[in-house]
């Protein structure tokens, strides 16, 4: 009788042991405050488990059994909550396996219990040893608590870097009712400190091998030479004392392109995670996005072909251009109406005049065009009137064309300096007489040929053709050929016109024009894809 007694004073308490972890379990789901979907891999009684399930079903969330959590990938990542237990014997399993998973990375939270016990031979302990070697990360979202009687002790884990000890934080406590005691809700606010961890950074460097020793100390020299690089690289290490991480670095030729199946320059650091982030650069090619993710701008730049607009002379005909088409039909109807006025009074004059000249003009319609054209032509004529009347409409004949041709002439003068406004998209670039080139540097040798559309193919084929020379010139040259004319240069601008304010004349740089090639957005920085700094970086 009293082994019965025993036994379900047992049961009895094991059922309130387990209705006590239920209660916590909802309570600590109603604190966190977020759309939750539940995944549990328990080794708890079929009833319990049930009973768990409906308790949440209750709550409009839906709970699911996943022996090693094979269905976590069926749900959206920010409604994921894994539900585990050290005492269950496949715990350790289950936290290997979510490791090679990435199942502790930013998005899945993370709820597992334990008993708080010393006893180095429990199998809660040996799990949580398993627990602290995993990669729970600056990104993850994981809270241990721990069991004692009726209570929970709820703290956070995660380590900065992997070879880091783990760190533990305190979130709360349940006893009957889950106190939280997080100074922030908000993951970053609470993750920004990474304790001295090293972040890497791989910057592009292609003007000279000096940055490799200005960019460090940050000394403002040679500004000229990698100047997006030297920009990131100051406001990324803002951003690394604001999360107290060491600042490391790594140089690169290339910003990075797959050739032979194989990444290379800056994207194969992060690929090959001898880095963290790098200067940002054009998101150019869709293929990155496989194996970085890009944050936000730190310097911003722009890839364009930079050249001068053809003179005017070169794509129209200047000698109709002084005047509107109202300006030469308004002096045609000027000279009709002349002729018509010095007819009628050369024939006027001619009835009165009785004495016969050579000079003298007969007051004929011949007479009178013969004398406006000689007008028009700037010529004269040896005929001309005798009369005052005739003699003031010749006189403001003579003097309106003066003043017309001297207009005329000006126009010519300013016509023959003046640039074209002919070359404005990148069609008409492509179909121009201009000369298409490019920067020698990395990225053209790769960008050209990643379109396919008419416009973007014949430039390619101009720069990059399939015989002869490739148009590529060291960026001085090609900055000289700009200020020659007829040239299209396409590079970095930002280079382009440091060397432009050092060479051109001001009445060179008025006609410069930009032309974009690539019609991509701006420049990002990139980190490596799953990077458990990702959101620490956007938000810095």
């Amino acid at each position: 009788m009293k082994l019965i007694i025993l036994i379900l004073h047992f049961l009895s308490l094991s059922t309130a042991k387990d209705i006590t972890t239920i209660k916590f379990i909802k309570s600590f789901i109603v604190n966190d405050n977020k759309p939750s979907t539940l995944v549990f891999s328990l080794c708890w009684t079929k009833s319990i488990q049930v009973s768990l399930a409906k308790e949440m079903s209750e709550m409009g969330i839906k709970a699911s059994s996943s022996k090693y959590l094979e269905s976590a990938e069926n749900f959206q990542e920010h409604t994921v909550l894994f539900l585990i237990d050290l005492e269950c014997p496949d715990a350790a399993e289950v936290i290997v396996m979510a490791g090679s998973k990435q199942l502790f990375r930013l998005g899945y939270r993370w709820l597992v219990l334990t008993n708080d016990t010393d006893d180095e031979v429990s199998s809660s302990l040996l799990h949580r040893s398993t627990l602290y070697n995993s990669p729970v990360l600056a990104d993850s979202d994981l809270v241990l608590a721990k069991r004692s009687g009726n209570q929970f002790v709820v703290v956070e884990l995660y380590k900065p870097g992997l070879n880091f000890t783990m760190q533990t934080y305190s979130r709360g406590y349940f006893d009957d009712s889950f106190i939280d005691v997080r100074p922030h809700r908000e993951l970053f606010k609470r993750r920004r400190n990474l304790l001295g961890y090293g972040i890497t950074m791989a910057n592009v460097i292609q003007d000279s091998n000096s940055t490799k020793y200005h960019l460090p100390k940050e000394n403002g020299l040679e500004p000229q030479h990698d100047a997006i690089a030297k920009i990131c690289w100051m406001n990324a290490k803002l951003a690394f004392e604001m999360l107290n991480a060491t600042p490391r670095y790594i140089f690169s030729y290339r910003w990075g392109y797959k050739v032979n199946g194989q990444w290379s320059g800056m994207i194969n650091d992060l690929h090959s995670e001898r880095a963290d982030l790098g200067t940002n650069c054009v998101v150019s090619d869709i293929e990155r996005l496989n194996v970085v993710t890009y944050t936000d701008m730190l310097a911003p730049f722009r890839v364009r072909f930079i050249f001068r607009q053809p003179p005017l002379p070169y794509v129209s005909n200047i000698f109709s251009l002084p005047f509107r088409t109202s300006v030469w039909l308004a002096v045609f109807i000027c000279c009709i109406i002349s002729t018509v006025t010095i007819y009628f009074a050369t024939k006027w004059e001619a009835r009165i005049v009785r004495v016969s000249s050579p000079t003298q003009l007969d007051g004929t319609v011949s007479d009178a065009m013969l004398l406006t054209m000689s007008a028009v032509s700037q010529q004269g004529c040896a005929m001309e009137p005798k009369k005052a009347s005739g003699r003031i409409m010749l006189w403001v004949l003579f003097t309106a064309l003066m003043a017309l041709y001297a207009a005329y002439s000006a126009n010519i003068v300013v016509l023959l300096q003046a640039p074209s406004n002919s070359i404005r998209t990148l069609h008409q670039l492509a179909y121009s007489k201009m000369t298409l080139a490019a920067n020698d540097v990395d990225y053209n040798h790769f960008i050209f040929s990643l379109f396919k559309d008419p416009d973007h193919v014949s430039i390619y084929k101009i720069i990059q053709p399939e015989k002869g020379r490739e148009q590529f010139y060291e960026l001085n040259e090609g900055v000289e050929k700009i200020r020659q004319g007829l040239f299209a240069f396409h590079s970095i601008v930002e280079p382009v016109y440091r060397r432009v304010e050092e060479t051109f004349l001001e009445t060179e740089k008025c006609d410069l024009m930009e032309i974009d090639f690539l019609g991509s957005f701006d420049p990002f920085v990139p980190v490596k894809k799953d990077s458990p700094f990702l959101e620490l970086l956007r938000v810095v």
